[in-house]
């Protein structure tokens, strides 16, 4: 059989998507009331990570822990790897070893090529061109606030960046509308945005790009916004920082979503740039849910993966 693995959303089927969230919803509640579910006792998780994390490193670790089975962290920078020995030869040997690994790197090729030459599960922890965990928590708390996703107006403001495209793509899958607002040669990959089209089209939903943060938050029922400054762009800070400055989420741009509207950030946040405290502290704010909800969809997709 073909090996199973999560590198994008755009690769999961609509149905499994749906699947997906129901499960973390009944995991999430079986949390809440202190139910033990323990359905991968004796499995072992492996996370391989070449950049910093918080969320995703935590949420899957105890995620893991929580189904009954272990994890181990591994720093890229204590394999062989740094030493010539191949990504293929490195997947081969922790395929010995592990029942899935979670992969946080650079480039998405790089990924790629992990998950062609293991024989377990691959899982994308983050890479630079797409971010799907978080997208698939992010429908979680959507779906959680407003009860569906079909018809919802989401406004992303920012960087069309790895956050962007997953997010694109969990859009066209589940027939959201999105619009995102970009300064000018920030814009997502058109190559993801053509292909997400297409899903779009066939779910009922939209996807329109423009430069106009106001305009696009008119009438938005989830404002969410990413950091200016992604880890690898340090260097660009100064021009950045400049471009993005009209692109912050804060009342004023509230103030034209819809009074119902949520405020998203898939953190870390940097307060005062691309979103303001009292956006981010405010009752309008599902940011702390959003930032939970990562543990529930971990669940789910590990059970997918293993179960």
């Amino acid at each position: 059989m073909k090996t199973k693995h999560l590198l994008t959303v755009h690769e999961i089927a609509v149905s499994d998507v749906t699947a997906l969230l129901d499960r973390a919803d009944r995991l999430k509640a079986q949390h809440r009331s202190g139910g033990l579910h323990r359905p991968l006792a004796g499995k072992t998780l492996g996370l391989l990570f070449e950049k910093a994390s918080t969320r995703t490193r935590v949420s899957f670790e105890a995620a893991m822990n929580q189904l009954g089975g272990g994890s181990l962290f591994i720093s890229a920078g204590d394999l062989q790897l740094k030493r010539g020995e191949s990504i293929a030869d490195t997947a081969r040997v922790l395929s010995r070893y592990l029942d899935a690994l979670v992969v946080r790197t650079f480039g998405h090729d790089l990924l790629e090529e992990w998950a062609a030459a293991a024989t377990i599960p691959v899982i994308n922890g983050l890479t630079d061109l797409h971010h799907p965990c978080q997208a698939l928590g992010d429908l979680m708390t959507i779906r959680e606030r407003f009860g569906s996703l079909k018809g919802l107006k989401l406004t992303y403001i920012g960087d069309g960046n790895n956050v962007a495209h997953s997010l694109i793509e969990a859009a066209a899958k589940t027939g959201v509308e999105i619009h995102l607002a970009c300064p000018k040669g920030f814009e997502p990959d058109p190559l993801i945005v053509g292909a997400s089209r297409i899903v779009a089209k066939q779910m009922g939903g939209k996807i329109e790009i423009s430069r106009e943060p106001a305009k696009a938050a008119e009438d938005a029922d989830v404002l969410y916004t990413d950091v200016w400054i992604s880890m690898g762009q340090e260097k660009q800070a100064k021009t950045r920082l400049k471009k993005f400055k009209p692109y912050q989420i804060n009342g004023r741009l509230l103030s034209v979503a819809k009074p119902s509207a949520i405020v998203m950030h898939c953190l870390p946040a940097h307060r005062g740039l691309e979103i303001s405290s009292d956006a981010m502290d405010g009752k309008q704010s599902a940011i702390w849910d959003q930032a939970e909800n990562r543990l529930h969809i971990q669940k789910a997709i590990l059970e997918w993966l293993l179960g």
